[in-house]
């Protein structure tokens, strides 16, 4: 069914980058081949601007980085062998809480060989202000031909917004919790569309303290922790919540993370006392349930900047999870005792001091049902193109079979 976007612009649903025109013609738009040679070029010129206009923002500079041409052209090495083109129109419903996430999400629609539809945050993010104005501006001078593949909006819970550009899509990616889901999935897709969904999920960190208090520069592993858990506020489904301690210095080692932790919070991260309150609340909601006390020390004890609960069981520990600075702890004498986090829902292990070996041993012994991701310290927060065990490419994309 024809849709008459003009209906709702100006009112409802913003162009932020785009126009209803464009809108109204993706049920025609030609497809193109995995990793076009002109997306590269738009990709190319993106990082470029990025990398220079923003130094601000770590969270922009590391999507710049990514959009390198030579970091494209390594990615697609893996998709050689295989004829793909785009399967129309991906429709990208973009997280609230994390301000790059409907950048990456969009650059993997391209790569795909898509055009387009990204939902963005309606927060006013400076990181996405930085982001769209880049884009619009490539758009607008030598890159016009890609002007129909890429439509950023903006809208709030109108349904019909959604079942509008649900029947276009090929394709529809849901980056949220799983209400968020659940009522995305009220907007029917075409027959032939799929869905990729990326719901409610936990991570975990492993820290060997032998093996840290042998590291020489904590202050790095301290920033490494910082970027994976305060600069997003823990809101990110990449960031740990649960803070797992091996080895035989455990009590030493923790007294050296957490004084490095907390020198980097204390400069970098503002808490409001509204979130203060809120730990506290949870800290009591989750002791309802679990044996946990939490960790008095002359460090962490001189603000609300750090959360430390030690807990004796693992079970029900993500139930309880927050943000804002507030961590489970738990002293394992193996690593096996991880698996009652490793449910469907646990997404990534950040690890630090611990063999990259061991935890794969780890997994192909324990075969646990959850777990996507094991990444060092730092790099939770790394986009790639698979993703929660999501192949965006080969998911977004049609394979071409000539015999």
């Amino acid at each position: 069914m024809q849709q008459n976007f003009e209906t709702y612009n100006n009112t409802a649903l913003q162009y932020v980058v785009g126009n209803a025109e464009y809108a109204e013609g993706l049920a025609k738009i030609q497809p193109l081949r995995i990793f076009d040679d002109r997306v590269l070029e738009f990709l190319s010129g993106l990082s470029k601007v990025l990398m220079k206009s923003s130094r601000v923002y770590s969270d922009v500079i590391t999507l710049g980085y990514w959009c390198r041409r030579a970091s494209i052209l390594k990615e697609s090495k893996k998709y050689e062998e295989e004829l793909r083109l785009g399967k129309g129109v991906a429709f990208h419903i973009a997280p609230s809480n994390v301000p790059v996430n409907f950048a990456f999400s969009l650059v993997s629609g391209l790569l795909a060989g898509n055009a387009n539809v990204v939902r963005i945050p309606s927060k006013d993010f400076p990181q996405v202000t930085i982001i769209c104005d880049s884009i619009r501006n490539l758009l607008d001078g030598e890159f016009k031909d890609l002007a129909p593949y890429i439509l950023l909006v903006r809208y709030g819970h109108e349904k019909g917004i959604t079942d509008a550009f649900s029947s276009l899509s090929s394709v529809r990616i849901i980056w949220g919790g799983d209400s968020t889901i659940n009522t995305i999935r009220e907007s029917a897709l075409p027959p032939r569309a799929n869905e990729i969904t990326f719901a409610d999920r936990h991570s975990i960190a492993v820290i060997d303290a032998d093996v840290y208090l042998n590291i020489e520069d904590k202050s790095r592993v301290a920033q490494e922790f910082y970027n994976d858990t305060y600069f997003s506020d823990q809101n990110a489904c990449t960031s740990p919540v649960v803070i797992i301690w091996i080895g035989k210095e455990k009590d030493k080692a923790k007294a050296e993370f957490w004084k490095y932790v907390h020198n980097v919070v204390k400069d970098r991260y503002e808490l409001a006392p509204v979130q203060t309150v809120s730990k506290l609340t949870e800290l009591f909601l989750s002791a309802t349930d679990l044996e946990v006390k939490r960790v008095k020390d002359n460090i962490t004890d001189v603000d609300e900047l750090i959360y430390r609960i030690e807990v004796q069981n693992l079970d029900g520990v993500v139930e309880h999870k927050y943000n804002s600075g507030f961590f489970f702890e738990y002293d394992a004498d193996k690593l096996s005792e991880i698996l009652p986090l490793c449910t469907e829902n646990c997404q990534t292990i950040t690890y630090c001091g611990v063999a990259k070996e061991t935890i794969e041993s780890f997994i192909v012994e324990s075969r646990p049902r959850g777990v996507d991701r094991v990444v060092p310290m730092g790099k939770s927060m790394d986009f790639a193109l698979i993703w929660d065990g999501h192949d965006l490419i080969r998911e977004m994309s049609r394979n071409v079979t000539i015999l």
